[in-house]
C-alpha cells in the first residue's frame, strides 16, 4: 500500500514500485571498449545521471574507488532509472586495478586538451573525478592522457561532473 511504501521508502514522495533484487557480483571488466572511472563521486544525483549516460553510450563498464557514492544508494537507483541493472560495475582500489590495464587513460581535466581534437582510441579508460576536488592525485599521475571540454563561454567555473561525462562519452563514442 502507499502507506507501507512511505514507511519503507527514504523518499519523501516514494515512486508506486517497489523491486527486490538479487545484487549482481561483476567481475572487473576487460581491457576493452569504453570503461569509464569514477574517482571519488560523492552526490548520488550525479552518480545516477551517469550510470544512465552510460547505459545510452553503450560504455563497457563502470569502475568506481572505493570512495564513491555507493551504486545501490536508493538516490542513485532512483536517478539511473534502471540503467543500475544494466551497466557492469565495480567498485575497487583503482590503484590496483590500473596495475594490469593495457589500453590508454584518459582523464577529464580543466587543462588538458580539446577533446575535439583528440583521436580515441577502441579500448580506453576514462577517469571522472570528484565534484568538488577533481581526479585525486595518485590517480593523476597513471593518466596517460589528459582531455578537456572547451569553454566556449566565459562566465562558468565549471561543468557537473555528470553534464561532462555525458560531453566526453559523447565525444568517445563518435
Amino acid at each position: 500500500s502507499s502507506i507501507e511504501l512511505e514507511r519503507i521508502s527514504s523518499q519523501k514522495h516514494p515512486n508506486e514500485v517497489l523491486a527486490l533484487v538479487k545484487i549482481k557480483d561483476y567481475s572487473i571488466p576487460s581491457d576493452a571498449g569504453i570503461t569509464l572511472v569514477l574517482d571519488g563521486i560523492n552526490d548520488p544525483g550525479n552518480m545516477g545521471t551517469i550510470i544512465r549516460t552510460c547505459d545510452w553510450f553503450g560504455v563497457n563498464s563502470i569502475v568506481c574507488s572505493t570512495n564513491t557514492v555507493d551504486i545501490y544508494n536508493p538516490k542513485v537507483v532512483q536517478a539511473a532509472m534502471g540503467s543500475v541493472f544494466r551497466v557492469p560495475f565495480v567498485s575497487t582500489n583503482l590503484i590496483d586495478y590500473f596495475k594490469d590495464i593495457k589500453s590508454p587513460i584518459y582523464g577529464a581535466f580543466m587543462e588538458g586538451e580539446n577533446v575535439r581534437n583528440v583521436k580515441v582510441p577502441e579500448s580506453v579508460h576514462l577517469i571522472m573525478g570528484n565534484e568538488a576536488n577533481g581526479i585525486s592525485e595518485e590517480i593523476d599521475n597513471l593518466i596517460t592522457d589528459k582531455v578537456a571540454i572547451k569553454n566556449i563561454g566565459d562566465s562558468a567555473e565549471s561543468l557537473n561532473v555528470a553534464v561532462a561525462t555525458s560531453i566526453l562519452l559523447h565525444e568517445f563514442c563518435n
